[in-house]
C-alpha cells in the first residue's frame, strides 16, 4: 500500500483533517452501500485517502462529500476501492524471499516428508494484483522441482478488492512491478508485448485466486505457511491482535508466518508464534 499525501484546501479548510462528524457519516454511508467496515481501519490513514478523493472530484469540505457520496451512486463503491488500493511487486523485499528459499520451504517439505503428508498449503493475504503468490511459484518452480514433483502444493492469493483479483488473475504487468525480480527469473518467466509483461502459464496455473476480508471471514485452516505483509499496519491494534490470533488457528502445528518488515507481534499473539528471523519478521507457530 502507499500512503497519499496530505493535501489542503485553497479554502482555508484542510481536507486532511475531517471532522469526526463527517467521517462518521462517510463510514456509514460505506457500510450501508458497500459493506466495507471502517471501524478496525486506522482513522488517520482513512482520512489522509479520503481526502484525497475529495480532491479529486473536487470537494471542498467534508459535508460537500457526504453529500456527493449519496447523490453520486458509483462514488461509494470508488472511494472503498481508493480506500484499499495496495500496491505490489514481484520479488519485494529480496531478502525475505531469499529466507523463505533458504529457511521456510525447506523446513515445511522437511516436515511434510516426516509426518507423511502429501499436501502443502501457501497463503498469500492481500495479495494485490498477485505479485507475491506468483514470486512464491517462480521460487518454488526454479528451486524445488522434484519437491514439486513429490507433493501437492497449492498456493493461494486472497485480497478485499474484487476487481484487483481480476488483474491478478490475468497475470499482465507494467514494468514497474518487476523492478525488483533477478534478470534471469524475468526472462525465463515473462515475456514482453506492447511494454507489457505476460507470466508464464506454468506459473498461473499454480495460484488460485479468491476474495477474502481477513477481519471479516474466518481464515481457512491446514495453511502452513502465512504471508500477510504491510496489511496490518492499516489496522488498529485490536484487529491486528485479533488477526493475528485467527493466523495461529489457521496454521498447522510448525507453519510459518511472514510479515512486513514494519509490522511486529503485539498482545496475547506472542505467546502464539516464536521469532525465526526477526530482521524479515518470519514466525513459526508454537
Amino acid at each position: 500500500m502507499q500512503r497519499p499525501t496530505l493535501i489542503t484546501s485553497g479554502r482555508g479548510e484542510d481536507r486532511g483533517d475531517i471532522p469526526e462528524r463527517s467521517y462518521e457519516k462517510i463510514r456509514r454511508i460505506l457500510k450501508a452501500m458497500t459493506g466495507l467496515r471502517l471501524a478496525d481501519y486506522k482513522r488517520s490513514c482513512v482520512k489522509r485517502r479520503i481526502a484525497v478523493r475529495m480532491r479529486a472530484v473536487g470537494c471542498e469540505t467534508a459535508e460537500e462529500y457526504v453529500e456527493f457520496l449519496l447523490t453520486e451512486r458509483a462514488e461509494p463503491a470508488m472511494l472503498a476501492k481508493k480506500l484499499t488500493i495496495h500496491v505490489s511487486k514481484f520479488f519485494r523485499n529480496p531478502s525475505t524471499f531469499a529466507k523463505l528459499k533458504d529457511v521456510v520451504l525447506p523446513a515445511l517439505f522437511s516436515r511434510c516428508r516426516l509426518e507423511g503428508r502429501r499436501n502443502i498449503s501457501l497463503w498469500s493475504m492481500g495479495c494485490a494484483a498477485g505479485e507475491e503468490p506468483y514470486t512464491l511459484a517462480m521460487v518454488l518452480r526454479d528451486f524445488f522441482a522434484q519437491e514439486l514433483s513429490l507433493y501437492n502444493v497449492s498456493i493461494h492469493g486472497t485480497d478485499i478488492d474484487r476487481d484487483i483479483l481480476q488483474l491478478a488473475d490475468a497475470a499482465v504487468y507494467g514494468a514497474e512491478s518487476l523492478d525488483e525480480t533477478p534478470p534471469e527469473m524475468r526472462e525465463r518467466h515473462f515475456f514482453c508485448t506492447e511494454g507489457k509483461y505476460h507470466l508464464d502459464p506454468r506459473v498461473r496455473e499454480m495460484v488460485s485466486f479468491a476474495h477474502h476480508d481477513l477481519l471479516r471471514l474466518p481464515c481457512k485452516d491446514a495453511t502452513d505457511l502465512i504471508l500477510c505483509r504491510n496489511v496490518l499496519i492499516y489496522f488498529e491494534r485490536t484487529a491486528q491482535e485479533s488477526v493475528l490470533t485467527s493466523f495461529a488457528g489457521a496454521l498447522r502445528e510448525g507453519g510459518f508466518l511472514v510479515l512486513g518488515k514494519t509490522e511486529t507481534m503485539m498482545g496475547g499473539a506472542r505467546a502464539l508464534f516464536r521469532p525465526v528471523c526477526q530482521i524479515e519478521r518470519i514466525y513459526r507457530k508454537a
